[in-house]
């Protein structure tokens, strides 16, 4: 088996360079401004940062390629066959934080690790997904959502979707606060059980989804119109989306522990937050209704 990793690269700056864009043309005039970075083992990235725009407050598009001799805790923990093996890892990682609050907070990330070591076969597998993270609720968007995820995995086989949706209401739930992050998506890892050319036709499948899924409800939701209220609880809700990245994350424990660019790791994070002390909406608000139908995973396609 031959794995051409520039292939997998060429792939992650080409999406990288085509959602920029796209967020782009829905700003007023901000831009992306772009950063290239060295990983002090071999590699590198890209980051793209796009900030202060009355459509987007702040998204990260970063590209990264890094290499090294060996792994750090948190990827060989679970995986003692990788101890002292070399590596290399690539991916895309993207966060769009809008500033109306109708608009929710998108996330995805497609990625791709191998390991070599002389006389032993590569290990490898990609990774990734996307999640969608209201503010306020909107039973179409999350359908929509949904119904794309489902679409792009259907050619995949019927197992794919459902098994991949509910690895991400897994995987984004806040632990210490027994609520999902948002309303979820698609997740997975350690995807190698197809032969890679399948494995890579999938990745791109979820790449070129994400666009599909969330440019819709940019353009439904952008033009809406909102005050402090709303603003104050858009705030409110970003300071879950901060606790677990920094507690729970892979992706962002593995950038800082592997001696990643601390300022394109943390990019995720939002531009302004707020912690309230033991808050909770009043009930019959459309703040306390996100809790009530949106906060639990569901079946958002037969709804």
């Amino acid at each position: 088996m031959s794995i051409n990793i520039e292939e997998i690269k060429i792939y992650f700056q080409e999406l990288q360079h085509r959602i920029s864009q796209t967020l782009e043309k829905e700003c007023k005039q901000a831009k992306f401004k772009e950063s290239s970075w060295n990983h002090h083992q071999g590699g590198g990235g890209k980051t793209r940062i796009l900030e202060q725009d009355e459509v987007i407050e702040q998204a990260g598009v970063n590209f990264s390629h890094v290499m090294g001799t060996a792994l750090p805790p948190t990827a060989t923990a679970h995986r003692p066959e990788l101890i002292g093996r070399a590596f290399q890892a690539t991916g895309l990682s993207l966060v769009v934080h809008p500033r109306n609050p109708y608009i929710p907070t998108a996330h995805a990330n497609v990625r791709f690790f191998i390991s070599e070591a002389p006389d032993r076969p590569p290990i490898w597998w990609f990774g990734g997904g996307f999640d969608l993270t209201p503010y306020y609720g909107f039973a179409e968007d999350c359908q929509h959502w949904h119904q794309v995820a489902y679409d792009l995995c259907a050619p995949f086989g019927d197992k794919v979707y459902p098994t991949y949706k509910a690895w991400c209401d897994r995987y984004f739930y806040i632990k210490h606060r027994k609520e999902p992050r948002g309303i979820g998506g698609l997740f997975f890892d350690d995807l190698n059980e197809w032969e890679f050319e399948r494995c890579f036709d999938f990745v791109q499948a979820v790449g070129e989804g994400f666009i599909e899924a969330y440019l819709p409800i940019i353009k439904k939701r952008k033009h809406m119109l909102y005050g402090e209220r709303e603003r104050h609880f858009q705030q409110y809700r970003r300071g879950r989306y901060v606790e677990f990245n920094l507690v729970y994350d892979r992706g962002t424990l593995f950038g800082l522990q592997s001696g990643g660019r601390t300022e394109s790791i943390l990019m995720s994070l939002p531009p302004s937050v707020r912690w309230q002390y033991d808050w909770m909406p009043e009930s019959g608000t459309p703040e306390a209704q996100l809790y009530e139908d949106f906060l639990k995973p569901k079946d958002w396609i037969h709804f």
